[in-house]
């Protein structure tokens, strides 16, 4: 169920706080309020801990962006 929506899944409203910041860095980083980054502290996060969590999210984003730019395991992609 989490791979699934992870909205739904049975996690611990400490994950749910960094699943939901997670998804808000991948859909608008721009958007990222002091909230965002209060309700992680809020759920337990330090700012060691809230640093590693944004790390993660924007490279797995960035790493992601750069595999469908150049086509990485589309067929018919370029070589």
């Amino acid at each position: 169920m989490l791979r699934e929506d992870y909205t739904r899944a049975p996690v611990s409203e400490t994950d749910r706080a960094m699943l939901d910041y997670a998804v808000q860095i991948t859909q608008d980083a721009t958007s990222i309020t002091p909230k965002h980054l209060e309700r992680l502290r809020s759920s337990g996060f330090d700012d060691k801990a809230i640093l590693q969590i944004t790390l993660i999210a924007s490279w797995f984003n960035y790493i992601n962006r750069v595999a469908d730019a150049l086509g990485v395991g589309r067929e018919g992609a370029p070589a």
